[in-house]
C-alpha cells in the first residue's frame, strides 16, 4: 500500500539512507540542521513501511522551495514520483502557496524531464552550483494567480 506522510527529526536515519544511497546531497549533520529551520517540511512516500521517496521544502509566506526530492532508484520511472509531486502540489495548494521553486543540475537531464511535465519554467541559472561544477538551473511554478 502506498502512503505518503510527515516525516520528522525521529527518521533523520532513514532520510540519511536514503540520501546517502541516492543522490548524496546532505550530510547526517545537515539532515538534522535543515529539519530545525523554521517553515521546514518533510515528506516522506512509503510502500508498506518502506521509505521510498523523500521530499523537503521550505515554505517562506506564499513561496516553497523544495529543497531536496529523491525516489530510490529501484522505485524510478514507474509514477511514484508523479505520486509524491502531484501530493507536494496538492500540499501547497491547501497552504496558499503561489510559486513553487527548485534548482536541478543541468546535467540531470532525467530530472529536468521530470519537473518540465509538471509545468516548471527554468527562470535563472545558478553558475557553478554543485560540488561538481555544474550549473543549477532555478525552476519555478506559478500555482495561483494573484
Amino acid at each position: 500500500m502506498i502512503s505518503i506522510r510527515e516525516i520528522n527529526e525521529k527518521d533523520i536515519d532513514l532520510c540519511y539512507e536514503l540520501d546517502s544511497n541516492s543522490i548524496s546531497l546532505w550530510s547526517k549533520k545537515q539532515w538534522a540542521k535543515e529539519f530545525k529551520k523554521k517553515g521546514i517540511k518533510v515528506f516522506g512516500l512509503l510502500i508498506s513501511n518502506l521509505v521510498i521517496g523523500i521530499c523537503v521544502f521550505h515554505v517562506i509566506l506564499d513561496e516553497a522551495q523544495i529543497n531536496f526530492f529523491v525516489v530510490d532508484e529501484k522505485y524510478r520511472e514507474k509514477g511514484f514520483g508523479s505520486h509524491l509531486m502531484n501530493y507536494l502540489i496538492k500540499k501547497c495548494k491547501k497552504l496558499k502557496i503561489t510559486k513553487l521553486f527548485l534548482e536541478v543540475s543541468h546535467t540531470n537531464i532525467t530530472a529536468e524531464r521530470f519537473y518540465n511535465r509538471f509545468n516548471f519554467s527554468t527562470v535563472g541559472i545558478r553558475k557553478n552550483y554543485y560540488r561538481d561544477g555544474s550549473d543549477a538551473l532555478l525552476k519555478e511554478k506559478k500555482l495561483t494567480t494573484k
